[in-house]
């Protein structure tokens, strides 16, 4: 069979071609921000088969297996992983059209050396290859090392102890930097259960507001000494309802007693745990991410079957311009704004988001960014919609670029992919007379992209 993967994969244009190969392929990876586990890196986990690396937890995968017809049972379990792989080459060979296809053949030309079509015929002996690979000793180590990853920030709650990630730095084996990010999702929807849980792991016995708030600075304070410099939020859409020191006291200990908060309690006492939250990440230099506009959990029936995060998610289409406007203007009018990565998964906001970082930069270069292309929009068509509004309206050039934001070891080929993109873009550019062909300028922005500005941003 011919050759699937070109070395000009999505090259268009002699500029690309000459940017990607010359100045960006060679860029390591600056992967700050993931879902993939901090234990298994330390395990070194080694992956029986190819199913186990692709269809274990991975999302995206399970919802073309749904729209292709499968039974629930070869996408989140109960065949065995042969049958489930070959469910999965066969919902492959009819993805035109959709990312799924490039990376899926990315990742079998990267990691197996596999350079042709995965389809019916071809599964069985591609099985048979990838998996002679990974039992050969491709462990999760040797993923990330061959992929050349400079620095991995993984996702974490407050309460975690991060022990992997202290057993990593003890080691000392590894030349990729393992840290943690402050994930206070279940904070900020706090449970009695797991007000008792943040209590235990900070010592601080939580009893309102005030004590809830100490909680999670002692929890900022550890995740600071372990090489913590990133926080990141997940809204549906923005809160920002104030409210008085007694009202939250009253929320927290309706909460602690095993109360449910309503819509406009939830909203007020987000709201003010933002603003502390946000200070105190400026106050120790972090980045503080917002993750917005994701619609999760809609179907009911396989929520209650499955639990969350298994593709039952979705874009949601609210209007949030003027609560995040106020919640950074909150933080800026003392100047304690911190580093801010705004992202919106539902593409209608990139001019939005990209006028409303321009409101509060200064101090550094981009300090307020436009979020990659995220989620449903990690594709060409999303990650140049979010290039084009960034260039359009502010600095393309300071953009601290791609993540994985995957739970699978075997994404770093969507930097690959990025970088491709992102490289065509500016080359096409260049070719229609729209920026000259400045070649040390051009391969200066481009490691910049790929790699510098998030160096310098996160300053990890």
């Amino acid at each position: 069979m011919s050759e699937l993967l070109t070395a000009d994969f999505m090259l268009k244009n002699e500029t690309g071609k000459m940017l990607y190969h010359k100045y960006a392929a060679k860029m390591p990876i600056y992967d700050y921000h993931c879902h993939v586990s901090p234990q298994e890196i330390w395990e070194d986990k080694a992956y029986e088969n190819i199913t186990q690396a692709w269809l274990y937890g991975d999302h995206y995968k399970w919802r073309l297996m749904r729209a292709m017809g499968f039974d629930e049972s070869y996408i989140t379990g109960g065949q065995s992983d042969y049958d489930r792989f070959l469910a999965f080459a066969k919902t492959v060979s009819y993805c035109i059209g959709n990312p799924m296809y490039h990376w899926t053949h990315m990742e079998l030309k990267t990691y197996f050396g596999i350079n042709e079509e995965l389809n019916e015929e071809s599964a069985p002996a591609i099985w048979e290859k990838a998996n002679a690979i990974l039992q050969g000793g491709l462990t999760v180590r040797k993923i990330i090392e061959q992929s050349n990853v400079a620095v991995v920030c993984t996702t974490d709650d407050p309460a975690d102890s991060l022990i992997y990630h202290q057993k990593i730095k003890e080691e000392g084996k590894m030349k990729t930097k393992v840290l943690p990010t402050f994930r206070p999702e279940k904070a900020m929807n706090p449970t009695k259960e797991y007000l008792e849980t943040l209590s235990e792991a900070s010592g601080i016995k939580i009893t309102n507001f005030v004590t809830l708030m100490q909680a999670l600075d002692n929890r900022m304070d550890y995740f600071h000494e372990n090489g913590c410099r990133i926080s990141d939020h997940s809204f549906g859409d923005i809160p920002f309802r104030k409210a008085s020191l007694h009202e939250l006291n009253i929320m927290v200990s309706f909460v602690l007693r095993g109360g449910e908060l309503g819509k406009r309690q939830k909203q007020a006492l987000q709201t003010m745990m933002m603003l502390h939250l946000g200070r105190g990440y400026a106050k120790r230099g972090w980045a503080m991410q917002l993750h917005i506009a994701a619609l999760r959990n809609n179907n009911t029936r396989k929520f209650n079957e499955l639990g969350a995060d298994k593709g039952f998610d979705s874009i949601d289409d609210g209007l949030f311009a003027r609560p995040l406007s106020h919640l950074l203007d909150a933080l800026a009018m003392t100047d304690e704004l911190p580093k801010t990565i705004l992202y919106s998964l539902n593409p209608r906001d990139n001019y939005m988001l990209a006028t409303m970082i321009g409101n509060f930069q200064g101090g550094m270069p981009g300090k307020m960014q436009l979020g990659s292309g995220w989620w449903f929009n990690d594709q060409r068509d999303g990650m140049e919609e979010q290039m084009r509004a960034l260039a359009n309206l502010g600095m393309l050039s300071r953009f601290v670029g791609m993540l994985t934001d995957s739970r699978s070891f075997l994404s770093y080929t969507r930097h690959d992919y990025f970088r491709r993109i992102m490289c065509n873009l500016i080359g096409k550019w260049v070719e229609e007379g729209e920026y000259p062909h400045n070649e040390a300028r051009l391969g200066q922005i481009v490691q910049d992209i790929c790699y510098n500005n998030a160096e310098a941003y996160f300053n990890l």
